[in-house]
């Protein structure tokens, strides 16, 4: 049973700060399962017959062009602390010419004065935003209600967040998951915006993929396993027996890497996020696929550690290796690396080899 409104927001706003706190402490990880990025290599191609200046960074989303094939992955919202991080960072991606995701919505939901810390498009006029909302609430929520939340934080598309694990997890988490599709499919058809479909740390796997497709949506963002794992996050903030089941379920999810070439193959635009930490993995996620790499956690230590200039240096580095990974494989733009001869690892071979059982 859900407590009631005024209790829910009260419960959110805390589980938003604890959140921010354990996703910078480093602790809450994915102890043995990685994205499995790692296992793929691209050939180097030392005749380039190009200027690294010739390197072409420019990506189109959504119908939308960016001077990177970056995004910052949604994190937070709802809070003082999360307002602060969220114009860092919304300010960042302005100044780079990439994209930036809010954190979920539902607290602006239930406390519409909390709208404040999501809105963002004074300080990224020209950033392309990505809204947030869980499917539960979503299904909840006539598309009016929805588009409200869309028009209030200015954004150019809508998450919609797919969390189960997590939710297994969370005190007073949600446990009816009923009419996922038809919420999707209802979305799609009347909202505005475009709808992503977002997983939270576990994944997505070619049958859901597949599935999402199939109702209108056009984009997903895999959000896979081997970086922040949320079960473990939420596992860190409760006791008794739902602790040990979090703990039992620390790793559990799909890797980024099969992750992103099921979502490709499904005929979906992909942003590659869960584990990302360099320009490296961005280019390898480019390769299997993806038309952004997104990245989370290191953007948000780094905005922790020096606020809007330690994010925009970050982002820089990041930035400065998907252009060097371009040029050296001989590659005019991010989008020609999935045209990049590669070799692939074991372990994501393997993951690939369950294609024609991936429901």
């Amino acid at each position: 049973m859900s407590p009631p409104h005024d209790e829910q927001a009260q419960l959110i706003e805390g589980r938003k700060q604890d959140h921010i706190r354990l996703c910078v402490d480093r602790h809450s990880e994915f102890r043995r399962k990685s994205t499995l990025l790692e296992e793929v290599d691209l050939v180097h191609h030392a005749l380039s017959e190009r200027r690294v200046s010739d390197v072409d960074l420019r990506t189109t989303f959504l119908g939308k062009t960016l001077r990177a094939p970056i995004v910052i992955s949604a994190m937070t919202g709802g809070t003082a602390d999360a307002r602060a991080i969220n114009r860092d960072l919304a300010r960042a991606a302005e100044t780079l010419g990439i994209a930036f995701g809010l954190g979920s919505q539902r607290a602006m939901a239930l406390r519409p004065e909390s709208a404040d810390t999501y809105e963002v498009r004074d300080v990224a006029p020209s950033t392309v935003i990505l809204g947030n909302l869980g499917i539960v609430q979503a299904r909840a929520m006539s598309t009016d209600d929805v588009r409200r939340l869309v028009e209030r934080a200015q954004v150019d598309a809508l998450c919609i967040h797919l969390n189960p694990a997590m939710e297994l997890i969370q005190p007073h988490g949600d446990r009816d998951f009923t009419d996922g599709l038809r919420t999707l499919e209802r979305l799609v058809r009347e909202l505005p915006t475009p709808v992503v479909v977002k997983e939270t740390g576990c994944g997505i796997s070619l049958g859901v993929a597949r599935a999402v497709r199939e109702v209108g949506v056009r984009a997903v963002d895999v959000s896979g396993a081997g970086g922040t794992s949320w079960v473990a996050v939420e596992a860190r903030r409760v006791s008794g027996a739902t602790k040990r089941l979090g703990e039992a379920l620390w790793d559990w999810g799909i890797p980024t890497a099969p992750s992103v070439v099921w979502a490709a193959e499904a005929g979906l635009e992909v942003v590659a996020t869960g584990g990302l930490r360099t320009g490296i993995d961005v280019a390898h996620a480019l390769a299997l696929g993806a038309t952004l790499g997104g990245l989370a956690a290191p953007v948000l230590r780094a905005q922790q550690e020096g606020g809007y200039d330690g994010a925009v240096e970050y982002l820089r580095d990041v930035i400065d290796a998907v252009r060097a990974i371009t040029f050296l494989t001989g590659s005019e733009s991010p989008s020609r690396l999935r045209d990049v001869p590669r070799v692939m690892g074991p372990r994501l071979n393997a993951w690939l080899s369950a294609e024609g059982r991936a429901r």
